[in-house]
């Protein structure tokens, strides 16, 4: 298998060196055919992320068929504009080649591996800032999502030559041995852990890396006591039951003011009941967890925690659907809230309003989460805090909906990533800005050259004013 993936890159780096995907046109055709073959299998896409996920039609539409169609097309849209060299003024140092251009250039041979738990968006997602870029990629989708990268495998055989865009399947041990492979490029989707792995071993090329992580501390969502509770808990109610909470973004743990606790667990509660039931596991719409490891582990961190449990608490060890469970009461510093989730689980975590300030410094000094989430009447202190945290995006009285916004970057910072990514964002990512000099062979002045004499010091030393 070493050998095998060796020669796929080897291919792709023979293929990268032709040249042809410099050509801006060629790379907006591929994406054309990429968003009409997805189109083409959005059946089959659909009931693979059924079969995977459990996945209801709407739920797979809206969270991975859906934003894939929107970024290709944002991408085909704005690459012309992205891709054409930047000018500039040198400057009267650099007198008189007064032009300088930036070649937005890509970096080669590239490495993409994405997670199960929303397997079109995050594969082809990545791939489109790839193509976009004009770099060669060698995908590497998750083997616990088996239906889906099935799919994948059926679109890029059918949409792209495999010496251009190709598909590896297996584990782990395939993923160290694409690893093992001189890139140009990787960009990972998952946790920190293996976060941590992927680094190191694209350290041995000295191998730039995007890491699209989901925080090692989990997400938080504030609800102060002056919140629209009803609304909070209605979206907060959507969110934690959308793809069973294995969400990089989703909300890990809710802080609400205790003056409004129990006012909030109710709402909550008759929000999730009216979405998905009362017994969400048994609901056909309500999506799953991904395999029996993951359901056994979520079922058994509720286990721990049962003599607090408020909602949910239940499931279908054989379906490995887990109900959303609200957890209350759970302080901050309890093992629960100390590390991301990716369930259903949500524990809520009371706190005194005026002791607020306290609360987001004990969030600060965590590692920082991938997205944060505020809900209050107080906008002028929700802005204040948006602006002094770290955390890769986020809302104030909503929640996820930034990742759907056209023309922004999205992406973590330390424990929860580097780099960015969608539209514009995902073309930098995937390109290297090269400066070039346009030199003048005319009016050159001694001015940089030996001997510095006293009139070229005093020349030298305009400048400086």
């Amino acid at each position: 298998m070493l050998s095998d993936i060796r020669q796929v890159v080897e291919r792709q780096r023979a293929y990268f060196m032709q040249g042809e995907t410099l050509d801006v046109s060629f790379r907006i055709e591929q994406l054309k055919r990429l968003k009409r073959t997805i189109q083409k299998y959005e059946e089959e896409i659909v009931q693979a992320l059924h079969d995977d996920l459990g996945r209801s039609h709407g739920e797979a539409l809206l969270t991975d068929v859906v934003p894939t169609i929107t970024e290709i097309d944002e991408t085909i849209h704005g690459l012309r504009r992205w891709a054409r060299p930047e000018c500039h003024f040198s400057g009267l140092m650099c007198f008189p080649s007064l032009v300088t251009k930036v070649y937005k250039m890509p970096y080669g041979v590239t490495l993409i591996i994405s997670p199960f738990n929303f397997p079109i968006l995050l594969t082809f997602g990545v791939l489109a800032a790839s193509i976009a870029g004009g770099n060669t990629a060698v995908v590497k989708p998750s083997s616990k999502s088996e239906n889906c990268t099935r799919v994948l495998k059926k679109i890029i055989e059918d949409c792209f030559n495999p010496a251009y865009v190709t598909l590896i399947v297996g584990g782990h041990d395939v993923a160290d041995e694409c690893l093992a492979q001189r890139f140009d490029k990787i960009f990972y989707t998952g946790s920190p852990a293996v976060g941590k792995h992927v680094m190191e071993s694209a350290a041995k090329n000295l191998t730039p890396v995007a890491l699209e992580l989901g925080g090692e501390t989990g997400n938080w969502c504030i609800v102060r006591k002056d919140a629209d509770l009803k609304d909070a808990a209605r979206k907060i109610a959507f969110f934690k039951c959308l793809n069973a909470g294995q969400i990089c973004i989703n909300i890990n743990q809710v802080a609400v003011a205790e003056e409004v606790g129990e006012e909030f667990i109710e709402e909550l509660k008759s929000a999730l009941v009216k979405q998905v039931g009362e017994h969400p596991f048994a609901n056909e719409a309500y999506p799953k967890l991904i395999n029996r490891n993951a359901y056994d582990k979520c079922s058994q961190q509720a286990e721990v925690y049962k003599d607090r449990i408020r909602f949910g608490g239940e499931g279908n060890a054989e379906t490995c659907k887990y109900s959303p469970t609200i957890i209350y009461p759970v302080k901050a510093d309890e093992p629960i809230v100390m590390h991301e989730l990716f369930s259903p689980l949500l524990p809520i975590v009371p706190y005194k309003d005026n002791e607020v300030n306290q609360l987001m410094a004990t969030i600060a000094q965590r590692e920082h989460p991938l997205s944060m989430y505020i809900f209050t009447a107080n906008k002028r202190w929700a802005k204040r805090m948006m602006r002094s945290q770290q955390y890769g995006g986020g809302c104030v009285n909503e929640v996820c909906l930034h990742l759907m916004v056209k023309g922004v970057p999205f992406g973590g910072t330390g424990h929860s990533g580097m780099g960015a990514y969608h539209g514009v964002w995902g073309f930098r990512e995937f390109t290297h800005p090269s400066t070039v000099l346009m030199g003048s062979t005319k009016l050159n002045l001694p001015l940089r050259e030996h001997p510095y004499n006293d009139t070229k010091i005093k020349l030298l030393k305009l400048f400086t004013k």
